[in-house]
């Protein structure tokens, strides 16, 4: 039971990342009708990229019947989910924020032909329209999903019921371990700063002068991966999309004009506006990254370990600390707690990052490690910091028990009757909603009986 509600979730209205990405992948899905829920269809290929997504997951799937009847719950959601009129028409934000994806996206390529043509689209629109239907899908089960399960929650003797009924079926917790974190990004010396802004500033009076072009200077010079091989250049660009400094720069010049050099998070940017249209323009950059230098990371390391000093000494808190000290946005107003993708601050072992695993290999609990330079943030978005990591508690792997695992016990209990609400709302819509399913899959043995025609709308 623990483990189909497990597979519901991941498979049909709390959609992942990973199967929106999987969708976009394949490009248009036209391969067969599966099953038709309402006026929603499952496709062949919905059931093919939901089993991969699992398997990616780690989950492993055999049983197509299984699948299929998770997506058509999923379907079935968000066939009423369209009726209810309490869930609000966002459909113009998704329809902006498919754009802004669409553009994130095309920034990790050299061109937007090459782009589609990795996804296997023919046109942009054609894939907008792709992203703007798995969000909107999104959008509206998590929120019927939302609505139907607001008012479900357990009682201490519900949760102590379930754990004696499925107490040989929790999951097993492995190594974990809780801990805080401050981070600084070293500071560069005013002539460093100087020097990347002299930098600029020679390439802007090259290219005024005729010399060079902006775009050649971006192909040769930028550091933004995402657009250099481009000529620096970011297409249809929607107002908000960049941070402000860059924003603010690029909408206060005339087209064909090239700013002076501008500070961001990321560095620093010559930019030239090309073509401005409402709320959405086309720029390119030049970016130089503001990459501190060995003696600058050892200034931030001096630092950060006095902090850390002062710490154990008793003179000022681990959270005071983080919160006066750290450059962490996330992690700096909760006393430097690091959190796992679900939120939850106990953190495996195993999924550490592997620099932040080495340096708190024979720690005890309440340790605190030396300050030591990492690669800090997501992706293209990294940069170079410090660190210090204090191990509030270590965890040895072990089964659930309510005893010393209550809230997770809750949470399982909690999820496990909000489903069961589900399945009994679905089992309730099943007489009055149109389903038809495709032979292939006849002989399949649903938990619900799908199998009833009707057609009622």
């Amino acid at each position: 039971m623990i483990k189909n509600f497990r597979i519901l979730l991941l498979t049909t209205f709390l959609l992942s990342t990973f199967w929106a990405n999987a969708q976009l992948q394949k490009g248009e899905l036209v391969d067969g009708i599966a099953a038709v829920i309402g006026d929603e269809m499952v496709l062949e290929s919905d059931i093919n990229e939901t089993i991969a997504a699992a398997q990616q997951q780690g989950t492993k799937i055999d049983d197509r019947c299984e699948v299929l009847e998770n997506i058509m719950q999923g379907k079935l959601i968000l066939f009423y989910a369209k009726k209810d009129t309490l869930i609000q028409d966002r459909s113009a934000a998704i329809k902006e924020d498919a754009e802004s994806r669409y553009q994130q996206m095309l920034g990790a390529f050299p061109s937007e032909g090459e782009m589609l043509k990795a996804y296997q689209f023919r046109t942009a629109y054609e894939m907008k329209n792709a992203i703007e239907k798995v969000s909107s899908e999104q959008y509206y089960q998590q929120q019927e999903y939302g609505l139907l399960t607001q008012d479900v929650d357990v009682t201490p003797s519900e949760v102590s019921a379930f754990y004696e009924t499925y107490k040989n079926q929790l999951p097993r917790v492995n190594d974990e371990v809780k801990l805080a974190r401050i981070v600084l990004f070293p500071t560069l010396t005013d002539e460093h700063k100087q020097e990347i802004i002299d930098r600029l500033k020679k390439m802007k009076a090259e290219i005024l002068s005729g010399e060079t072009t902006f775009e050649r200077e971006a192909m040769i010079y930028s550091e933004d991966p995402g657009s250099a091989s481009n000529g620096g250049l970011f297409t249809n660009v929607v107002k908000g999309q960049m941070v402000r400094p860059f924003e603010a720069a690029a909408l206060s010049l005339e087209e064909g004009e090239i700013s002076d050099p501008v500070e961001t998070e990321f560095g620093y940017h010559l930019i030239q506006l090309i073509k401005r249209a409402g709320k959405r323009y086309d720029v390119r950059h030049i970016l130089l990254e503001a990459k501190p230098n060995d003696e600058e990371i050892n200034t931030a390391k001096k630092k950060l370990d006095e902090i850390r000093q002062e710490i154990l000494d008793g003179k000022i808190s681990f959270k005071e600390a983080a919160l006066r000290y750290s450059d962490d946005e996330l992690t700096k107003f909760n006393s430097g707690i690091m959190t796992n993708m679900n939120g939850s601050d106990n953190l495996e072992k195993l999924n550490l990052d592997a620099t932040d695993a080495y340096q708190i290999v024979g720690l005890h609990k309440g340790d605190i490690t030396r300050a030591y330079d990492v690669d800090f943030g997501i992706d293209q978005r990294k940069r170079k910091a410090v660190q210090i990591i204090s191990i509030n508690d270590i965890i040895d792997a072990h089964t659930l028990d309510i005893s010393t695992d209550y809230e997770r016990v809750r949470d399982i209990a909690l999820n496990n009757k909000k489903n069961e609400t589900i399945g009994n709302w679905i089992k309730s819509k099943l007489n009055t909603t149109f389903i038809s399913i495709n032979d292939r899959y006849k002989d399949c043995t649903f938990n619900s009986n799908w199998n009833r025609q009707s057609n009622q709308k």
